[in-house]
């Protein structure tokens, strides 16, 4: 069963464009575990514009399925990581100032820094997984820095999949074939949508877990959150969409 883990970044930009507690980023992490989201994910940067540091201490206590922790590895995160200690690390190559991911790791040119990140987080028992794209040099050298998983990047299959789907999925089927032949699970996230979740479900069915933001915190504006969770978690099925 592929896992769908709800990124709550977006509650969190609302609640700080004015200040207080409106959404409430707590709340809002417990009723998407209610209704029927087996993960949470936050991204907390280093100016605090959405997550905060706060928050994610604060998660941790309330949280009962699993905690996925992206971000880029600045002593600041590591510490934090190693604190919290939640069921997943996802290391992000961002810049601070970086508006959203928009590449995954040079995992050849940062082999050292992954390998060392990887056994600090397995030392206090946390699974890390590496973002990247799909090009197989970079996600052989992701298992050899010892990650548990990868997490494909998959704005470039967002990007093309309405002109031609086919063609958006070749590269990911590929990357996740030789991720699954070394030993790696795999995760995927970026602009995935009610539109093209699925499409990727059928074609990679052994995906561990997608983590969704943006697109879906966007439609429970018009659909509901309980009814929005449970559209996406109908996109990882067998099913006609």
């Amino acid at each position: 069963m592929t896992k769908l883990s709800v990124n709550i970044n977006k509650v969190a930009t609302i609640r700080n464009a004015r200040g207080g507690n409106v959404p409430d980023v707590v709340k809002a992490a417990i009723d998407c575990e209610k209704f029927g989201a087996e993960g949470i994910t936050v991204h907390p940067r280093p100016d605090e514009r959405h997550i905060r540091f706060k928050d994610v201490y604060d998660l941790k206590a309330k949280i009962r399925t699993e905690f996925n922790i992206e971000g880029y590895p600045a002593q600041k995160f590591v510490d934090l990581i190693t604190t919290i200690r939640p069921t997943q690390v996802t290391l992000v190559p961002d810049k601070p100032d970086a508006i959203t991911s928009d590449s995954g790791w040079d995992t050849i040119e940062h082999q050292s820094l992954l390998s060392d990140l990887v056994d600090t987080f397995r030392a206090v028992g946390v699974r890390t997984s590496i973002f990247v794209g799909t090009d197989l040099k970079v996600i052989e050298y992701a298992a050899k820095a010892g990650a548990d998983r990868i997490e494909l990047y998959t704005e470039p299959y967002a990007g093309t999949y309405a002109k031609s789907k086919e063609t958006a999925i070749a590269p990911f089927v590929e990357a996740a074939k030789v991720a699954k032949n070394l030993g790696l699970g795999i995760n995927a996230g970026h602009d995935l949508s009610l539109e093209n979740l699925n499409y990727l479900y059928t074609n990679i069915p052994w995906l561990d877990e997608v983590s969704i933001g943006h697109a879906l915190i966007s439609d429970a504006l018009y659909m509901g959150l309980e009814k929005t969770i449970q559209a996406y978690k109908n996109c990882l099925k067998n099913i006609e969409i």
